[in-house]
């Protein structure tokens, strides 16, 4: 298995397990030197449920594979009427 530096991730293709895709990684959210969550720049079909933002931040339990594509779990979409953590205009 070889070992990723979180800069190589940046910029990779996120895609669902089902094989929709989701967006691009923008950044790694570091907690007591371990990897949080994932800002990720939303693109695709998916930026209508998300409701006009440009990106979210999915928590890493969600992550299933990091290679030459980022892979999450469906359920880290969000549905419709959920609350989502949104990213702020001036952060993207």
């Amino acid at each position: 298995m070889r070992i990723k530096k979180i800069t190589e991730v940046m910029g990779t293709k996120v895609y669902t397990d089902s094989g929709d895709f989701f967006g691009e990684v923008e950044e790694a959210n570091l907690s007591e030197n371990k990897i949080d969550g994932w800002r990720i720049k939303v693109g695709g079909n998916v930026m209508s449920l998300i409701g006009g933002a440009k990106g979210v931040i999915i928590p890493h339990q969600f992550v299933r594979a990091i290679s030459d594509i980022f892979l999450i779990n469906k359920s880290a979409l969000p549905s419709p009427d959920s609350d989502i953590e949104e990213i702020p205009e001036d952060l993207i």
